[in-house]
């Protein structure tokens, strides 16, 4: 008979280990989006936070061991849970105030780069290492409470421990990053999160060795899917040819060229049927088709005269750039700063796009590696102001950025935009009526608190979103909307369907806490193929 409380035991501690292994994920997948509006998601920021978890377990591990040996390892095991429940719930409401310390007021531009690497990696070690840590402890503590209760040898029980473990955070994966972050938002997933490691913890606390009464087991089906990522192949199909290919630390990179044209593409982990960039011998509009060519139009709008300052976000090879530049109004400059994510982009987009030389010699290129939002907050604390913000921001060919769509960060965008300033954004998408056109339109629309004018970009699959700080874009058809100079691109969304208002709402649908762009977008993909 004295078997029974022995396999209850370890039956509890193994469903104690899934929810530390479900808590560790929850907290690891939240943390990049937490760092994200201060620091962006680059490949660096995954790195800290990945190598700052590891650290943390490597010494859980460790302290776990050494406190094995206490008299009551049970109450040991209690005491970790809570603080590891107390530290995932207190992460999103410290996350300012610790970021704040490594991104002064008085940062400048230049300032940036280096400091996103060692702030995230800084701001990680406060938030998440105590949290993880605690987690750490788990697995050593519950292996020590099964060997005690007589629950078999070391290596019997260290394995169904790593087994359940390793469980329950594929199911943490799986949950956070499906369910709980884009339905919930960062603050709900990380209490639930809290609530999964809290209550075990309370209710092993209050009846110390265990419990009493054998809890019902959880039981968990993982259908997996292996995808591999896609590549580039070796060579391209007939009539292309390849200038150069590079893998930078981000993504896989190939310059092409048409055998029959001086036509150049930058490729991004894709195939030939998409692309990052775009070049042609002469600056200025592109053939039908080409989204860039939209963003000449605000300088004709505004008769811009004089220098038309231009902050490109996701400026990738510099094709926005030479698009305005090359039919800019007569009398009018252009000075660019153009953010990218990507070194090795801009590496290419100097030797193969000109990315230097603007189609005027008076026009300049300031081009920056960063993340697109820490750029933005840098330039605003430097009191830059611009007359025109364009995002381009991409990942993944169709993926926007969840910290780019959101109502904060628009509202920055806002703040550094000149008083009679264009907001312009590419979305992908399948139309109008898309889901992620309207998620995106109407947060901008509620930033800026001005409706926001959507354009279909005729035989592409892009929506472009125009939107300004104290007035409003020209409607089609009305009076403000013809340019002469920009007729071919401009005239035919004068036709009704190719064009709508998205009004600013009481709540904005995207926010730093609750962004499900994952999700709006593979919506807009089923969309797209039912179409």
């Amino acid at each position: 008979m004295g078997d029974a409380p022995q396999r209850r035991s370890a039956r509890w501690m193994l469903v104690l280990v899934a929810c530390a292994g479900a808590g560790t994920m929850a907290v690891e997948l939240s943390a990049v989006r937490i760092l994200a509006p201060w620091f962006g998601t680059s490949t660096g920021v995954w790195s800290n936070v990945i190598g700052v978890v590891l650290l943390a377990l490597a010494l859980g591990y460790y302290l776990g061991g050494t406190l094995a040996r206490a008299s009551a390892p049970g109450l040991q095991l209690a005491r970790v849970l809570l603080l590891a429940a107390l530290g995932a719930a207190l992460t999103p409401f410290l996350a300012a105030p610790v970021a704040g310390l490594f991104l002064p007021s008085d940062l400048t531009l230049e300032q940036l780069t280096p400091l996103l690497h060692w702030g995230s990696l800084a701001t990680s070690l406060l938030l998440f290492l105590p949290t993880a840590l605690a987690l750490g402890c788990v697995c050593p503590l519950a292996l020590e409470i099964i060997c005690r209760a007589g629950g078999g040898s070391a290596g019997n029980a260290g394995g169904r421990i790593l087994a359940w473990s390793t469980l329950g955070g594929l199911v943490g994966t799986f949950a956070t990053t499906h369910l709980a972050v884009p339905n919930l938002g960062l603050r709900l997933t990380l209490l639930l999160a809290a609530a999964i490691l809290g209550l075990p913890g309370l209710l092993l606390y209050l009846v110390r060795n265990g419990p009493r009464r054998e809890p019902a087991l959880f039981i968990v089906a993982l259908p997996l899917l292996a995808l591999a990522p896609v590549r580039l192949g070796n060579a391209p199909p007939a009539g292309w040819e390849v200038l150069e290919e590079r893998l930078s630390a981000l993504q896989n990179l190939r310059v092409v060229k048409r055998a029959d044209t001086d036509l150049r593409l930058l490729q991004v982990n894709e195939g030939l049927d998409s692309f990052q960039s775009v070049w042609q011998p002469q600056a200025g509009l592109l053939p039908t088709g080409y989204y860039y060519n939209y963003f000449a139009a605000p300088a004709w709008w505004s008769r811009a005269r004089g220098q038309w300052n231009v902050l490109l976000l996701g400026a990738g090879a510099g094709t926005a750039a030479r698009v305005i530049s090359g039919c800019l109004p007569q009398g009018a400059t252009a000075a660019f700063v153009g953010v990218e994510l990507d070194p090795v982009v801009l590496e290419l987009g100097r030797r193969w796009f000109d990315l230097d030389s603007p189609a005027q010699a008076t026009d300049s290129m300031e081009a920056v590696v960063g993340d697109a939002r820490a750029a933005l907050q840098a330039l605003g604390r430097e009191g830059r102001r611009f007359d025109q913000i364009v995002l381009d921001a991409y990942a993944n060919q169709s993926e926007i950025p969840a910290h780019l769509t959101s109502l904060e960060f628009f509202r920055e965008a806002r703040d550094c935009l000149g008083e009679n300033g264009w907001m312009m954004a590419n979305v992908g998408a399948f139309g109008l009526a898309d889901p992620l056109v309207e998620a995106v339109g109407h947060t901008l629309a509620t930033a800026f608190q001005r409706p926001v004018l959507a354009l279909r970009v005729p035989f592409a699959r892009n929506v472009i979103l125009v939107a300004r700080p104290q007035d409003q874009a020209p409607e089609p058809g009305s009076e403000s909307w013809p340019v002469r100079a920009l007729a071919e691109i401009l005239g035919p969304l004068e036709v009704p369907g190719t064009w709508r208002w998205l009004d600013p709402l009481d709540e904005a649908p995207l926010t730093d806490d609750r962004s499900p762009t994952e999700m709006l977008q593979a919506r807009s993909l089923e969309l797209g193929w039912q179409l």
